[in-house]
């Protein structure tokens, strides 16, 4: 079956009624597979557009409906505009049943990364089929209750987080490995996380880069900056 066909049920699941149905097509095709069928467009190029859709959704969401401190809103929209959130989303509407891969892609298996990009391709699709008051509903009526389900939360990138926020307060980031211990097969790493030269965090870690991400986290729960 003609997989924008197949997308009929997810149309009345989302509550849309495409008018471009090439771009929903194009959001569900891989590179693998435009290449292999000489198709016109693949998924990046609305998937560029999707997250920044979701980025001003999911902010203008928390700026009119929260009153939290502007770290603090940059953390929360990170854990629910990320990959393992996209994917959750993702999967919930059956997203993974209308992607189109090459066959080389299909044997490796579907990604989790390519599962999460196809929500924010359709979030993409949406907006240029629809406008912009559609696609917020769409995105409001998905993300919101998992944003206010206390129990729910996807964070786990805190060091793009803390970047996100320096960089609105034209601040200079730095980690500093400080310490490194154990043997090569069992090593543990401290690492502290300056802003302007002060140290804001420290972590530590069996790699560099959780010890950078428990500093990230302990400097994103000072809110201070």
């Amino acid at each position: 079956m003609n997989t924008v066909m197949k997308m009929e049920e997810l149309f009345q699941t989302l509550k849309i009624t495409p008018k471009n149905l090439s771009l929903y097509k194009a959001a569900f095709s891989h590179s693998s597979y435009t290449n292999e069928h000489k198709a016109k467009a693949n998924y990046e190029r609305l998937e560029f557009l999707g997250d920044a859709v979701l980025d001003l959704v999911v902010a203008d969401y928390l700026f009119r409906n929260h009153k939290e401190s502007e770290g603090e809103m940059t953390k929360v929209r990170a854990s629910y505009v990320c990959e393992n959130a996209n994917y959750c989303y993702a999967t919930a509407l059956g997203l993974q049943n209308y992607i189109l891969l090459g066959n080389g892609e299909q044997k490796e298996g579907l990604k989790k990364a390519i599962v999460a990009d196809i929500f924010e391709a359709l979030m993409g699709a949406i907006y240029v089929d629809l406008g912009y008051a559609t696609v917020r509903r769409v995105v409001l009526d998905i993300i919101v209750p998992y944003i206010e389900d206390p129990n729910t939360s996807f964070f786990s990138d805190y060091k793009s987080a803390l970047q996100e926020y320096v960089q609105t307060e034209q601040k200079s980031l730095e980690y500093v490995l400080v310490n490194e211990e154990g043997p090569a097969h069992d090593k543990r790493f401290t690492v502290e996380v300056k802003i302007d030269e002060i140290v804001y965090g420290v972590g530590s870690g069996t790699s560099k880069k959780e010890a950078e991400q428990e500093a990230a986290k302990e400097a994103l729960d000072k809110m201070v900056f």
